[in-house]
């Protein structure tokens, strides 16, 4: 230990949530591409980003650096991949589509989440085995990491998925006034997460979020 951090403990956190993260933002991402192709934007596939390779969605400082960063302050993880472009213009009918598309992520993160929970009943079970408390640690961070994406992603805000679903669903001219925040959604969001206001606002949404995972638990 120096300076009051733990190194050793730092190394096995990492260690637990290194799996669940890549997996959490690699799924999502392909996720996105996947039904984008599906409704008729092939741009991603021909960019080879509908693949679970990580390398291929990894954004240093939104994968690596700000994650463990946040780790090893303990603070709300928070994160980002290199976001998977899609032509909006080719999907066959791009108002109503945008909204398939945007959702795939976050409900592939909700998937993901009970996997990670199943996995998590899986430990409870090996009562006394080595495995069971890194399996327990890994499919807890598996659960919270997905359900923070899920959340995160579907706060109405351009450009994360939630703002592209609203924009969907909006009539044409409120639709068209939401899609103007997108050049600020970034900043803004940075902001909410620097004056403690996302942690606030996701809370609630996460402990909704979590009730079907309490159900698989017990």
């Amino acid at each position: 230990m120096m300076g009051g951090f733990d190194l050793a403990n730092f190394v096995q956190t990492v260690c637990i949530w290194a799996i669940p993260v890549l997996f959490a933002i690699t799924v999502h991402e392909a996720a996105h591409g996947y039904v984008a192709r599906h409704f008729g934007d092939d741009t991603a596939a021909r960019l080879g980003r509908i693949t679970l390779n990580p390398l291929r969605h990894i954004d240093p400082i939104g994968t690596v650096v700000l994650p463990l960063a946040l780790l090893a302050l303990g603070g709300f993880l928070f994160g980002w991949a290199k976001p998977v472009p899609v032509d909006f213009g080719k999907l066959r009918n791009p108002k109503r589509d945008m909204l398939w598309v945007a959702a795939a992520g976050p409900a592939s993160n909700f998937v993901m989440a009970i996997g990670w929970a199943l996995l998590m009943k899986v430990a409870l079970g090996l009562e006394g085995a080595s495995l069971q408390e890194p399996m327990f640690l890994m499919g807890q961070a598996g659960v919270s990491i997905n359900l923070s994406l899920m959340v995160l992603n579907l706060l109405p805000l351009p450009p994360l998925d939630g703002g592209r679903i609203l924009v969907s669903l909006l009539p044409y001219r409120q639709a068209m006034w939401v899609s103007r925040i997108e050049p600020y959604g970034f900043f803004i969001l940075i902001g909410l997460l620097a004056t403690n206001l996302l942690g606030a606002i996701m809370s609630p949404l996460m402990r909704i979020a979590a009730m079907p995972i309490m159900f698989i638990l017990h």
